[in-house]
């Protein structure tokens, strides 16, 4: 190729890439806007109204714009909804005009625009100002009849814009009863006719300050303000009434909500009267505002009226990571653990394996411990209810200047059907009641809490052959694979890997009930002389973990042991499991 042509390709192609670049990139977002305003009735963006005025029948509505929303000026003063105002005003900016149906109509009274339906006005920033009147809908009732102020040609446009301009006036009220931010809030107040109660943040926790100092309940406080915040008004019942009386806003409750602090500080009140059955609803005000309101009947319920609903109801603070001991007295006896690097070991009444998860589940009863009904605020009523405990808990934490004993004892009364009980942290109080089920929660005997696991160090990782014998006949299967086995006594071939899995993890995770016979006393009673099952399983290089033998089944219980040790344990049947048949089972 000649050096002239491959110049003029040059040329062509950089022509080419220009033109692309001009058309494509620089006049494509342009274009693309042109075509987005093709037919519509008004070029301008939402953004750029500042206010919106609906007239409909005898109603006139305006809204203003402000940095934060809308604000309704007329024919109340209130907050916009800022969603449905947004939503109209995208729907008046970007209508389209279907058809022009006449240029200069002499019987406005034939599209309905003598007397308009709506009449809409919007004011932009630059002064300008827009005008459209709508009429009635066309006969198919797809389309309105409209035209601009001050033009006299009639147009059709979607009725979607009617519906939106004629939205009832509740419609584009906020429905927020009180504006916010849950996590900025520092404090509240609950005045009712009795008494105030006063809650504020310190250090991160929530305390009563009034009429009593005493630590408040965090899931309280929180489900509240949550609850609160999340609520919404039912209806806009009545505009500056004659009397407060008829919805109980005389004497009203009221809830003040304070968020930041010292010059920082905002408050959002709202005052609460009367609950009305028939419309399943709270009357309800805001302080500066006429609006009677209607909020569903929940918002009366959620309000905390009194210190026994606020206060902290937790019977004991408990750190997991702090605690070095748990000392235990109940009708099961004593029990004393020990943790250390979050691992747990019983040390008396002797010194055995605990189980982890029985013995970390003690502290989460403990901590769980909630009460429903306080008898004393401090120590004095432990001689009269708690005199004799039936349960005594004792934990000791690392740093802390003094172990701390809770104590719990049988209650006479009940509670909605359900039995009670008293309980009271030793020398300090308060004395409260709480569910009966704390009993027996944390009565626990050093059998609950000693590791019951019959084969506490197995892992099926490590075995590498297994020797199963059962109704006279041996099956010896060795891992080929990560969870692969194959047959090497009888029968040949693959086996059923999941099969041997799942025994490997049946008995890893296989506890004992109860130790039958502790030094293998008389395994004929057991079924242990004659095993109806037994598996032996060996780690690679033939070295023996151990072998498993299952005796006789008694209900719902059956007998096993190790072969190396002498005691005859109970095992639940159902923790067993369908031992795999012999041998297929096993076949692949």
């Amino acid at each position: 190729m000649r050096w002239q042509t491959t110049a003029i390709l040059a040329v062509v192609l950089l022509a080419l890439g220009a033109f692309y670049y001009v058309y494509e990139i620089r006049g494509g977002p342009e274009r693309a806007k042109v075509e987005a305003q093709k037919g519509r009735l008004w070029t301008v963006d939402a953004a750029d109204v500042t206010e919106v005025e609906l007239r409909r029948g005898g109603e006139v509505v305006t809204l203003k714009r402000e940095p934060d929303g809308w604000r309704l000026v007329g024919p109340v003063t209130a907050r916009g909804d800022r969603g449905k105002v947004d939503e109209t005003l995208t729907t008046l900016t970007t209508a389209r005009v279907d058809r022009e149906i006449e240029s200069a109509p002499t019987r406005l009274e034939a599209y309905g625009l003598d007397k308009p339906a709506a009449v809409v006005t919007l004011r932009l920033k630059n002064g300008r100002q827009l005008g459209l009147q709508l009429g009635v809908k066309n006969p198919t009732g797809v389309w309105v009849y409209a035209r601009e102020a001050d033009k006299p040609a009639v147009f059709v446009v979607s009725d979607t814009v009617l519906r939106d301009v004629t939205r009832p006036l509740a419609d584009l009220r906020d429905k927020t009863v009180l504006a916010f931010g849950q996590r900025q809030v520092t404090a509240f107040e609950v005045v009712t006719p009795e008494e105030t109660l006063a809650v504020e943040q310190v250090d991160g926790r929530w305390r009563l300050t009034r009429p009593v100092a005493l630590a408040a309940d965090a899931e309280t406080v929180t489900a509240f303000l949550d609850k609160l915040g999340s609520t919404r008004i039912k209806e806009f019942v009545a505009e500056s009434p004659k009397s407060l009386a008829p919805y109980g806003l005389v004497r009203p409750l009221r809830v003040s909500i304070h968020t930041g602090r010292d010059k920082d500080r905002a408050t959002a009140s709202l005052l609460i009267g009367s609950v009305d059955k028939a419309k399943q609803g709270a009357y309800a005000m805001r302080p500066g505002e006429s609006s009677v309101l209607l909020l569903p009947a929940e918002a009366w319920a959620i309000v905390p009226k009194n210190v026994a609903v606020l206060r902290n109801k937790v019977v004991v603070e408990v750190d997991r990571d702090k605690v070095a001991r748990v000392d235990l007295e109940s009708p099961k006896g004593k029990v004393a653990l020990t943790q250390e690097q979050n691992r747990w070991r019983i040390v008396a009444p002797e010194n055995l394996p605990a189980d982890q998860v029985e013995s970390g589940a003690l502290l989460f009863k403990l901590r769980d411990l909630k009460a429903q009904a306080f008898l004393t605020d401090d120590a004095s009523g432990i001689p009269r209810y708690l005199a004799r405990p039936t349960v005594r808990v004792t934990v000791t934490e690392t740093g802390a200047a003094a172990p701390t004993t809770v104590l719990l004892a049988p209650a006479p009364d009940r509670r909605g059907g359900k039995a009670m009980a008293y309980a009271a942290v030793a020398g300090r109080g308060p004395v409260v009641i709480v569910g009966a089920d704390a009993l027996d929660g944390l009565a626990r005997s050093v059998t609950e809490l000693r590791d019951r696991t019959v084969l506490p160090a197995l892992e099926p990782r490590d075995v590498k052959t297994v020797r199963v014998r059962a109704g006279g006949q041996t099956v010896v299967v060795e891992r080929s694979g990560e969870a692969d086995w194959r047959m090497v006594e009888g029968g040949a071939g693959a086996a059923k890997g999941a099969n041997v899995e799942n025994l490997l993890y049946t008995l890893r995770g296989l506890k004992w009930n109860a130790i039958a016979a502790p030094g293998g006393q008389d395994p004929v009673r057991y079924g242990l002389d004659a095993p109806t099952f037994e598996v032996t399983l060996l780690r690679a290089g033939g070295a023996e973990i151990a072998t498993v033998l299952v005796g006789r089944h008694e209900g719902d219980h059956a007998y096993v042991k190790l072969k190396v040790l002498p005691a005859i344990y109970a095992v639940d049947t159902k923790a067993l499991g369908e031992l795999p048949k012999i041998p297929d089972d096993f076949k692949g």
